[in-house]
């Protein structure tokens, strides 16, 4: 097609994740497997790199943004702007789950958080008795200093006994095809359940050498 040499690409293929040290593709393919395309960076110079009509330039770019050129019969038609973005991951999922608590009364506050380490970008999801009713708050923490961990924390104000159950955290690569799932139990009591009855009184004192007993009765 003379009037549209590029084939139209959809906005995900415009945003490019490649893991540090990986080749990438960028997808800028045309109607016409003989047109003769330059790739230019975000400074409109040229950059060298492998050409297939079928895929687009394959090879090792540096993270920015990329266009692709060809002539028509004298004019110049330039692709969609395509964006790569290195990041740091691994090839597996180190996660690990925590929860300040497993025991909760009702009214008390539950938190619990789950940390995927040395991963840059990961899709992550919750899943939880309350998840239903949307009873969570989500917030995350990028911390790349001393090492690169993403901070996931899920808290449920005013806990009930209905949030008792299994807390879940699934992590998924952004690049791989890798997963890992970790999980804590959680109880939610609707009242304490344990009563101190103290025999003594708040300040007692003691003569060197003595020993006095404390007892407390508990129920």
């Amino acid at each position: 097609d003379p009037d549209m040499p590029f084939v139209p690409s959809i906005p995900e293929d415009q945003f490019i994740l490649v893991e540090e040290g990986d080749p990438a593709v960028i997808p800028c393919r045309t109607s016409d497997p003989d047109a003769q395309v330059t790739l230019v960076n975000s400074l409109d110079k040229s950059v060298h790199a492998l050409y297939d009509s079928k895929q687009g330039f394959i090879g090792n770019f540096p993270a920015g943004s990329y266009t692709c050129k060809t002539m028509v019969k004298g004019v110049e038609f330039k692709s969609d702007e395509f964006l790569i973005y290195i990041i740091r991951a691994t090839s597996q999922l180190p996660v690990e789950i925590e929860a300040l608590k497993t025991v909760y009364k009702t009214g008390e506050t539950i938190v619990v958080t789950c940390v995927v380490f040395d991963n840059e970008v990961v899709n992550l999801q919750w899943n939880y008795p309350g998840k239903v009713k949307e009873k969570g708050l989500i917030k995350l923490d990028d911390i790349k200093v001393p090492s690169q961990k993403l901070v996931y924390t899920l808290t449920i104000p005013e806990a009930s006994v209905k949030d008792t159950g299994d807390y879940e955290c699934t992590a998924r690569h952004a690049t791989k095809e890798v997963k890992e799932n970790k999980k804590v139990a959680i109880t939610v009591h609707d009242k304490g359940f344990v009563h101190l009855e103290p025999q003594f009184s708040p300040l007692e004192a003691v003569n060197l050498h003595e020993v006095k007993n404390f007892v407390v009765d508990v129920q």
